[in-house]
């Protein structure tokens, strides 16, 4: 690419080399460091797929949460998840990424994700009505972090809803350099603490184009629902101008490998959803094409999600912090990834405004 070029959201710029995740861009598998994601479901949990993201090994694993109280939560899970990360950089007095080593980082990095994790299910009890917390014995009680999870935040954990949990977590924790993998990074080429590029990172998916869209599937669902008729519901949205949610990919040129994951796990838990989503789904696949026939829109990991964290009773609102919670293991990786390569982002902009001018101008 010569100076000259520009690309609106640095759409297809290499900006880093990575040793962390591959999309396979035919829409043929997920893989994580080279390992295939799907035979990993079922057979590790989340926290083992963190170790190999963040270690490049399946046996390491992301520690439970140290005992913390977040002094003041508003139930709000997005905002809450933001500001008590940024805030644990003081609590626990994190070093400057520049200034201390590898391992501490690693170490930074463990403890901050399991502490949002349990910040996330602490913020969604306080959204429930609850004033208290779960007794400690009840959460440690859990097997695995997406059942410690809901202990914390229900204290109760149906097995049905930690499959679900678990999956997504999984089939999300990692892919490529998005915008909240990218603002770790760029945080992180600064220097600043691992608590600061993660709050970056959290706030960046705060908006429904990266993170948030499953909050807006499952209203959608029960629109079509309640009309009865999918084919009239995608007719009126597309000729009104708006969005369906949960298609297209600016990576993918087929099918999202997570989307058939996240599929095939509503379909085994039993969701009531299934059957509505794949009705329109084939009436908006079809639809898009034809508008589109020059790319491909297929079907991608938000849609299924949605259904599956349905599953799990998780309110639509929670759902960005949710992908959150599963994309700690990837921020981990791409920010001791970075610290590694010592270089600070600097991008260049082309200067589009006013000639130069005398002050005068603007009296006029």
């Amino acid at each position: 690419m010569s100076g000259n070029d520009f690309r609106p959201g640095l759409d297809g710029v290499v900006a880093v080399e990575t040793e962390i995740m591959e999309p396979d861009r035919e829409g043929g598998s997920l893989r994580y460091r080279g390992i295939d994601v799907e035979p990993l479901i079922g057979k590790y949990p989340y926290e083992n797929v963190w170790g190999l993201l963040v270690d490049d090994d399946l046996e390491s694993r992301m520690p439970d949460p140290e005992p913390y109280e977040p002094p003041s939560l508003t139930g709000r899970a997005p905002a809450d998840l933001q500001s008590e990360t940024a805030r644990l950089s003081g609590v626990w007095k994190l070093g400057k990424l520049n200034e201390i080593s590898d391992e501490q980082a690693r170490e930074d990095l463990g403890r901050l994700s399991a502490q949002m994790m349990a910040i996330v299910a602490r913020s969604a009890r306080v959204a429930d009505g609850h004033t208290d917390s779960v007794p400690d014995a009840v959460v440690a009680a859990g097997k695995t972090a997406a059942e410690k999870f809901l202990l914390r935040w229900r204290g109760e954990a149906d097995p049905r809803h930690v499959q679900a949990i678990d999956t997504y977590w999984i089939c999300t924790a990692e892919h490529g350099l998005n915008a909240s993998t990218f603002t770790a990074r760029v945080v992180a080429s600064t220097g600043a603490d691992c608590g600061a590029a993660l709050s970056a990172a959290v706030g960046s998916l705060s908006g429904p184009l990266h993170g948030g869209a499953p909050a807006y599937v499952k209203p959608m669902l029960e629109e079509v629902t309640a009309t009865g008729d999918p084919e009239r519901w995608v007719r009126q949205t597309l000729e009104a101008g708006k969005r369906i949610m949960g298609f297209g990919h600016r990576i993918y040129r087929a099918e999202d490998p997570r989307s058939r994951i996240l599929k095939r796990t509503a379909e085994e838990l039993g969701s009531p959803q299934v059957e509505v989503a794949e009705q329109l789904e084939q009436v908006a696949l079809k639809a898009l094409q034809e508008r589109h026939p020059e790319r491909v829109l297929a079907t991608n990991v938000e849609y299924y999600s949605a259904i599956v964290l349905d599953v799990a009773e998780i309110p639509p609102p929670l759902a960005p912090a949710m992908f959150a919670c599963s994309r700690v293991a990837g921020w981990s990786a791409h920010i001791l990834e970075q610290k590694r390569t010592g270089k600070l982002f600097r991008p260049s902009a082309r200067y589009v405004g006013p000639a130069t001018r005398p002050l005068a101008a603007l009296d006029s």
